[in-house]
């Protein structure tokens, strides 16, 4: 596969604190890409550098043959990159369809907006029963569905995922892991996804990443890294 995404030398600062040194992977096009690693690792503050949120950053960013380094936040998601954020960050005041529009602002004037949001919400029937409901009476799984929504109403060729899972019933994360499954297969979208379960993360995933301390340790298919023998002991207990 040919890379939509990759990154070279990336370092990233908080103020003046540094927290990214060396980061490289590539994300292929089409399928899932894990980035894993321990807590305080980085994995946060990669995806926050791919969009320029929150960070300072140097290094190679290229997305789809193109240098995205010197972009803003908001020419990110036009370049087609959209990002779901830890704590997923929708408006609670807003309804379910209010939402959804605010992560359209950038299609096209006409029938674009109807049409992705019907896409969306056939994605997430759960979304399509509650979509005059306000997002803060949502449950937690449907504020996590409502969160991806929101970015696919972008249209956007690479989505990035960070801890979807986090706080979650494994019944609704095991629906909403067969949904990103979904959205690879049938929309064409990739998706860089860190997740605090690793197993879980690798099983989706087609190709992964392994970072420590701010550096890429790893970067291989998904099965090599769970064949790993520091990746079984340390992140998959084997």
């Amino acid at each position: 596969m040919n890379p939509l995404l990759e990154i070279r030398g990336l370092r990233a600062w908080y103020g003046a604190v540094q927290v990214l040194y060396d980061i490289g992977f590539i994300v292929p096009e089409g399928g899932v890409t894990a980035l894993i690693g321990a807590n305080g690792a980085g994995k946060t503050s990669t995806l926050r550098s791919i969009c320029n949120v929150m960070v300072r950053r140097e290094g190679v960013i290229q997305f789809a043959g193109r240098s995205i380094a010197g972009l803003r936040a908001h020419e990110v998601i036009r370049a087609g990159i959209a990002h779901v954020p830890d704590g997923r960050g929708t408006f609670g005041s807003l309804s379910v369809t209010q939402n959804l529009e605010l992560g359209g602002h950038t299609l096209p004037r006409g029938g674009a907006m109807a049409q992705e949001m019907e896409r969306v919400l056939s994605l997430f029937p759960k979304l399509k029963e509650r979509r005059h409901q306000q997002a803060g009476t949502l449950s937690g799984g449907e504020q996590q569905m409502l969160a991806i929504g929101r970015a696919l109403m972008s249209r956007p060729r690479l989505l990035l995922l960070d801890e979807p899972s986090f706080g979650l019933a494994p019944l609704i994360v095991k629906g909403i892991f067969e949904t990103l499954r979904e959205i690879c297969a049938r929309n064409g979208v990739s998706v860089l996804l860190v997740e605090q379960n690793v197993n879980l993360a690798l099983s989706l995933a087609d190709h992964a990443c392994l970072i420590e301390s701010g550096r890429t340790v790893k970067d291989c298919s998904a099965e090599e890294m769970r064949q790993d023998e520091t990746v079984k002991r340390v992140y998959l207990g084997i």
